[in-house]
């Protein structure tokens, strides 16, 4: 297959597959607090995973992203402090592993047949734009095919099969950005306990990307300055802290509230929901933890009058201009004086349907 799920390449038995990079909306953080959120892809920044069948199995490292040659010791300190210590192999490793372990614990025959899996991603790092998830489920797509066992395992839980070979990896996060990469699109998550706990993941309903107003990226090319102090919210919701249990369901509310907004195309309340969303988040989180980077972005943002929020944990802000061009320009002007990148947010539309019917007409 080609790109994020076009046809088979012409006599190939190569299939690769991209995943985007995501957005959150509104409601993020409340996704792993049993709350709301609206998230959705964007075209300006993917992952792809390419397999072809071989005789062995094959992880590939990255020339760039998984180097183990360097030009000094210099070279390898300098990478190490921008990219830190991991690339992608061990994403691709731990998807395999997941994948493996979910099928046999669900009766579901892989057939025998060995691979080749490389990667390619352009997403920023420790921008908070979902890059790590992105390659995992690529990598997914690419497994479900090559086995041809898409049928067999619904798309409301493959987010959680990535999420889960995250987590042999030690990385701690929430099922949201994952139901995004997976769905594409514009995608309302209802992570309800009650959902939760009876399905064993949320309940996910795609939007009409045609409901979001222009929107704007703004990041840093050297998010170094990201929070650097441990949050203590997720301790204190367990312990049952009030202001952080209310406030936590004031921004799950946000993004039900949120869903009607952009269904009625409210761009005026859209854009105070938006500011809302992060002031609420800055209360319970505090500026030591958010990281100075990431709250100038957002400043940054305001001074222009746009709305704006992280559109994760910190790295980027996502910025909707209410006033328009003019409005955009000036925002383009601040975020130029202070140094960061701006870009216009690219929407790509839902590819699931697509995916699906491409597994059910090679499934046999």
């Amino acid at each position: 297959m080609e790109g994020d799920g076009g046809d088979a390449s012409s006599g190939s038995n190569t299939i690769e597959h991209k995943a985007y990079a995501r957005v959150g909306l509104l409601g993020n953080p409340s996704d792993v607090y049993y709350g709301n959120t609206i998230s959705f892809s964007i075209a300006n920044f993917w992952a792809s995973v390419r397999l072809q069948p071989s005789d062995e199995l094959v992880i590939t490292p990255h020339p760039t992203h998984d180097l183990v040659h360097f030009r000094s010791i210099d070279h390898l300190i300098n990478k190490l402090n921008s990219e830190g210590f991991y690339g992608g192999v061990r994403l691709l490793m731990a998807i395999c592993k997941v994948f493996h372990k979910y099928c046999n614990g669900n009766k579901i025959h892989l057939h025998g047949g060995n691979f080749t899996l490389s990667y390619d991603t352009n997403i920023p790092r420790q921008a908070g734009l979902s890059g790590s998830s992105a390659i995992v489920c690529a990598a997914l797509n690419c497994l479900l095919d090559f086995y041809k066992v898409r049928h067999l395992i619904k798309a409301e839980l493959r987010p959680s099969l990535i999420l889960s070979a995250e987590n042999e990896l030690g990385i701690v996060a929430g099922l949201q950005d994952r139901v995004a990469q997976v769905y594409g699109g514009l995608v309302y998550m209802d992570f309800s306990k009650e959902n939760m706990d009876n399905l064993g993941h949320g309940i996910y309903i795609p939007m009409d990307i045609s409901l979001l107003p222009p929107l704007y990226l703004i990041y840093a090319e050297n998010p170094s300055d990201s929070g650097k102090v441990h949050s203590k919210v997720r301790q204190r919701w367990l312990e049952g802290d009030e202001f952080i249990i209310s406030s936590m369901l004031e921004v799950a509310n946000i993004a039900k509230e949120g869903k009607t907004v952009l269904e009625n195309k409210n761009y005026s309340k859209l854009a105070a929901l938006m500011n809302k969303n992060f002031d609420l988040r800055r209360s319970m989180f505090g500026d030591d933890a958010l990281g100075d980077l990431n709250i100038k972005m957002v400043e940054v943002a305001r001074k222009a009058g746009a709305a704006s929020k992280f559109t994760g944990s910190g790295g980027a802000v996502v910025a909707f201009c209410p006033d328009g061009v003019s409005q955009a320009k000036l925002l383009e002007e601040e975020c130029r004086k202070a140094g960061f990148v701006l870009q216009p947010v690219q929407l790509v539309p839902s590819r699931l349907n697509e995916l699906e019917d491409y597994g059910a007409r090679n499934k046999k």
